[in-house]
């Protein structure tokens, strides 16, 4: 048998359980303090701050990234770049075989060359033949007066025929010298007139062989341009990407061949939605955080909103009217730009997804009275 507990002993359990409840209600009273507190500071951070702002995790990294493709086809003799390797203006890229296109351009430059020749022989007889116009035209005066002086000649001795002072033959002889004499001075005329037709004919050669030589330059510039495309190089500093090009392959003109990211100038474009555009402005701040870089938070500025949702610009924009409708939230794209280096490529590049947060405190004042409709279509 168990022996009974004496009357003076403590009773221990009895008094654990009494603290228990004190304890508890400590701890509620606790965590009640620390939910209030916690409360209290969020309701004052989104008061002060949380309500101005939007969030999407909708947007990602833009840049314009220029696609290089040649203007000639020929096969490729030389790559002179690597994936991922950056490149400044002005760096070749590629170069094409250029034998075809030197000697097009050798033969076009002959054909300027020729023409050249051509209008300088024609300035050789146009010289030649106004040397030939003034002496058709002092033949022509001496034939002139010749045959006046042959007229003389015979109206005198048809005078002194007809008063029996000179013989009919004498007459006959003054006839016939007057008329070959009038004969010679009108073809010294139409000599003259032919001499200066043919002036006419070598400036109108002229014309054409000017015209000629304009049409030779300009094949031969074409040719030159045209073995000047032979060499690719960067239109703008940044990186090689999806490089495509290899030596021996052949090039088709305006196939892209190598993809050319810029090292600066990266955007964000942000898909927020309708519901979140109503106080969005040009000019207000945002943060974004890349999921690259968890840790790091980019700054930059709300630069325009698309004039119309991103479902517009689809291939099939959607269409509502069958009678079958439920509604969905549409988005918008916004553009924001990177300030400082945040635009420069290396920590952030086109393509990565990022989270983007504007605060719609601030903005263009201008917009601020116009609404967000006249915001909204601002470029």
């Amino acid at each position: 048998m168990t022996a009974a507990a004496s009357p003076g002993e403590p009773r221990a359990e009895g008094g654990a359980s009494g603290t228990h409840p004190l304890r508890r209600r400590l701890l509620l009273a606790a965590l009640a303090l620390v939910l209030l507190a916690g409360g209290g500071a969020y309701g004052r951070y989104w008061w002060a701050t949380g309500r101005f702002l939007e969030t999407t995790d909708d947007a990602y990294v833009g840049g314009d990234v220029t696609v290089i493709a040649p203007k000639v086809p020929g096969f490729i003799v030389e790559v002179a770049v690597a994936d991922n390797q950056s490149v400044r203006a002005g760096d070749l890229l590629l170069r094409i075989d250029d034998r075809d296109f030197r000697a097009a351009l050798a033969k076009a430059e002959a054909t300027v060359a020729g023409t050249d020749a051509t209008l300088l022989n024609l300035d050789a007889m146009r010289r030649l033949q106004e040397a030939d116009i003034a002496g058709a035209r002092a033949e022509l005066l001496s034939a002139q007066a010749e045959a006046a002086r042959s007229r003389f000649d015979y109206d005198r001795y048809r005078q002194l025929s007809a008063s029996q002072y000179a013989s009919e033959q004498r007459f006959q002889q003054a006839d016939s010298d007057f008329k070959r004499a009038d004969a010679a001075a009108v073809k010294a005329s139409a000599a003259l007139d032919a001499a200066e037709r043919r002036l006419a004919v070598i400036d109108t050669q002229k014309a054409q062989a000017r015209a000629t030589g304009d049409q030779a330059r300009a094949e031969r510039d074409i040719a030159r341009l045209n073995l000047g495309y032979t060499e690719i190089r960067a239109p703008i500093d940044g990186t090689i990407g999806n490089r495509s090009a290899r030596a021996g392959a052949y090039a088709v003109a305006g196939a892209g061949l190598i993809a050319l990211v810029p090292a600066q100038g990266l955007w964000i474009d942000a898909n927020f939605k309708e519901s979140q555009l109503g106080r969005m402005r040009t000019g207000q701040r945002a943060a974004i955080v890349a999921d690259v870089l968890p840790d790091v938070t980019f700054t930059g500025h709300l630069a325009s909103l698309a004039p119309a949702t991103g479902a517009q610009f689809s291939v099939l924009p959607t269409e509502n009217a069958t009678g079958n409708f439920t509604k969905i939230v549409q988005r918008v794209p916004v553009r924001i730009l990177l300030d400082g280096d945040g635009g420069v490529l290396g920590r952030l590049r086109p393509g990565l997804s990022v989270t983007a947060t504007v605060d719609l405190r601030g903005g263009s004042p201008a917009e601020e009275r116009t609404g967000p409709a006249v915001a909204a279509a601002t470029p």
